[in-house]
């Protein structure tokens, strides 16, 4: 077990290499300050660890800006410290309080913790959902079909299905095609629409469906294109939703091929950018989530929708993606 002085040692050395002049400064007073006792409940010092873990790991990953990385300094300020008389009470409301508050809240709705301390509880379950897969995401069924889709993500599809009507859904990565019924079946309730869904392998038992249509091959291929091409409807939405394979370059293929056929106002959903750290999977190599982000830094019209990601707990992060030209 790592000794708290190690730890300081660490967190010191981590900061002052990868934080702003400010951040610095501050870790050298901390250097020199006795640490304090605290009453705190036993939860809010795992609480404390568990922040100062998240945000380091955030900021060397670049995903907190300048702002945060001020917060990240009160929250090791109050963490190095403890909860005590020298510690602002704003610091210790965001270390302690926000947990506070989620434990015991009162009314609601409740305030959202500051977004340091969100993360920290967000980015924690995520691994713990993703990681305990064989009781979690690969222990999901839809009609007696096994689907590796998160339920939330489910949800935010069937409300984009009901809000756009879309005149066809196009899925890559079929799999046992448990998600491509469950779109199918939003498409039946509005009486509209078709499904096309790609895969480069056959599944025995796949679901039948009046709306579906399997295509067998490569989500890139031109030949598997040219079909989806002749399909396309002469009105009305089309929806892409990508999870074949999740390397990053065939990835960025698809987000070539598929972008042009989404419409205006539509979506283009990039699942599994989850991995690669992000926060999940930490070895699994670039993959969705890198070539999300340099499509998206090339303006291609298309914007990320948070919304799609309020409940928080999803694999597609930043990967809701809004055609807006």
């Amino acid at each position: 077990m790592v000794s708290r002085t190690a730890l300081q040692d660490l967190v010191r050395t981590s900061l002052a290499r990868r934080v702003d002049p400010l951040a610095v400064r501050r870790t050298a007073t901390l250097s020199k300050r006795r640490l304090r006792g605290t009453a705190a409940p036993d939860y809010v010092d795992d609480v404390r660890r568990t922040i100062l873990t998240e945000l380091t790991r955030g900021l060397r990953a670049g995903r907190l800006n300048s702002p945060q990385r001020d917060e990240l300094a009160d929250l090791v300020d109050a963490y190095l410290s403890g909860v005590g008389p020298a510690v602002p009470a704003a610091t210790a409301a965001a270390v302690s309080g926000a947990f506070e508050q989620l434990y015991q809240p009162r009314g609601q709705p409740a305030a959202e913790p500051a977004a340091p301390v969100t993360r920290a509880i967000v980015d924690s379950f995520h691994r713990l959902y993703y990681n305990v897969s064989p009781r979690t995401w690969k222990d999901t069924w839809y009609r007696g079909i096994r689907t590796y889709k998160c339920p939330t993500d489910m949800w935010i599809y069937q409300e984009l299905v009901n809000d756009l009507r879309p005149s066809l859904v196009i899925e890559t990565g079929t799999f046992r095609g448990g998600s491509a019924l469950f779109l199918a079946d939003r498409l039946e309730t509005l009486g509209h629409g078709q499904v096309i869904t790609i895969d480069v392998d056959v599944q025995p038992d796949r679901p039948e469906h009046p709306r579906l249509t399997y295509l067998t091959g490569s989500s890139v291929g031109e030949d598997v294109l040219a079909t989806i091409r002749a399909r396309l409807p002469g009105e009305g939405h089309v929806l892409v939703i990508l999870d074949a394979d999740h390397s990053r370059d065939h990835v960025a293929a698809e987000l070539a091929a598929y972008a042009p056929l989404v419409t205006i106002g539509s979506y283009l959903v990039v699942e599994d950018t989850n991995v690669n750290g992000h926060p999940t999977a930490p070895d699994h190599g670039p993959g969705p989530w890198e070539a999300t982000q340099e499509f998206l830094a090339g303006d291609p019209g298309f914007e990320i929708d948070p919304r799609c990601e309020r409940y928080y707990l999803t694999q597609n992060p930043q990967g809701y993606l809004r055609k807006t030209r």
